[in-house]
């Protein structure tokens, strides 16, 4: 299959974003393009409010120093948001893609009518926006991330967790009460959607992320891309590919003590029902994610969810159980996921960018940014591998 290159603006601009400040005569060597391509490509990003000129630095030399272009939004911001039931988490990101605000606020109640809870998320995108001193007219698209089957226009089709919002327009609620595009996908999805773009999974287009905390789901990425299937179904399998859950709603039943941390520390600390019990739990665990490898054959398994925080304590026996179900000499590594709790909100702030690219940048062609988390440093390029 022949590739097409992006329109000469869209290099120009993707170029100036994720790598920095250039001259006329660096963006042209770089991306081996003429001189007045580049000029051209300049004044369209310049016209876009994409692109400003950097004021000259004083220089000891004669002659006039070349002119530099930087890539400059100010008071432009895209936001991504997990709603549960326990929280609601919002990152805003400027759209070069370095996140400027991150907050965590209470969860929706459930005796609060589904007009409520918009409200409150509502609220909760104003205040993150607030604290990174971003207008909310500069918000240019938001991203949400819902524990629900989501289909691809954004409709809730069932939620356990939000029984409420099935059935109603969610998107439209929230576009109205911000004034700009909003996306919405299942959140499990949206987390491998993450830690493929900014996490574990970095650079690799071949995934299993599965969700491991009150209850297990997973999220695939194929071929680089978030697999929905036909009915938006695709890797809501807690119920019927793991033995001992909830059969209704999926729920992770302990004997030991109600939640998998205490069942952990129960154990640490030498209770052997508590350990028998996570035994069975990984083996159950395990018989699950080999059945799934072996149908999709990923390059990589991640662990996300409460559950991960367990880390080498779940992570070891899960790996050696793994292999004895699969019991063929496959190299498929198990880790445990990078972005934790806030990885639902980096993905839905992802799936912004990319559904809505055309009216954050205002340029046709333009891909979703590096993603750089609070506090992170962005990493130089690197190749992508299958």
């Amino acid at each position: 299959m022949i590739e097409i290159a992006p329109p000469v603006p869209v290099r120009v601009g993707v170029h100036l974003r994720d790598d920095g400040d250039h001259t006329v005569s660096e963006l042209a060597r770089a991306l081996s393009i003429s001189r007045t391509a580049t000029e051209t490509s300049l004044l369209t990003l310049m016209d876009a409010g994409l692109v400003a000129e950097v004021p000259n630095r004083a220089t000891r030399g004669a002659g006039r120093p070349a002119r530099r272009y930087t890539f400059d939004t100010p008071g432009r911001a895209v936001a991504g948001v997990d709603i549960g039931a326990h929280s609601v988490r919002v990152v805003v990101a400027d759209l070069a893609g370095f996140v400027v605000a991150q907050r965590t606020f209470p969860g929706l109640l459930p005796d609060d009518d589904a007009a409520i809870q918009l409200d409150h998320v509502e609220t909760s995108i104003r205040r993150a926006l607030s604290d990174a001193r971003i207008d909310p007219n500069g918000l240019e698209a938001v991203g949400v991330a819902l524990p629900a089957i989501v289909d691809s226009a954004g409709r809730v089709l069932a939620s356990v967790v939000l029984p409420l919002w099935s059935g109603i327009d969610v998107v439209g609620h929230l576009q109205e009460a911000l004034g700009c595009p909003v996306a919405i996908d299942n959140g499990v999805r949206l987390a491998a959607v993450a830690e493929h773009h900014l996490g574990a999974a970095r650079l690799i287009d071949e995934v299993l992320y599965l969700s491991v905390g009150n209850r297990v789901a997973a999220g695939l990425i194929l071929g680089g891309t978030p697999r929905r299937g036909v009915h938006n179904v695709a890797g809501d399998v807690g119920r019927l590919a793991f033995r001992g859950w909830d059969a209704t709603t999926g729920q992770i039943q302990w004997r030991a003590a109600p939640t998998a941390e205490e069942v952990f520390a129960l154990a640490e600390k030498g209770s052997t029902a508590a350990q028998a019990e996570i035994d069975q739990f990984i083996d159950e665990l395990g018989r699950g994610i080999a059945t799934l490898v072996m149908a999709v054959d990923p390059a990589i398994v991640v662990i996300g969810g409460g559950i991960s925080l367990a880390k080498e304590r779940l992570l070891y026996p899960l790996r050696r159980m793994v292999s004895d179900r699969i019991a063929l000499p496959l190299d498929i590594p198990i880790v445990a996921a990078r972005l934790g709790a806030n990885a639902a909100a980096h993905g839905a702030l992802v799936f912004a960018f990319h559904r809505a690219a055309v009216e954050i940048y205002r340029v046709p062609g333009m891909p979703p940014p590096p993603i750089t988390p609070l506090g992170d440093v962005r990493p130089e390029r690197e190749t992508r591998t299958a």
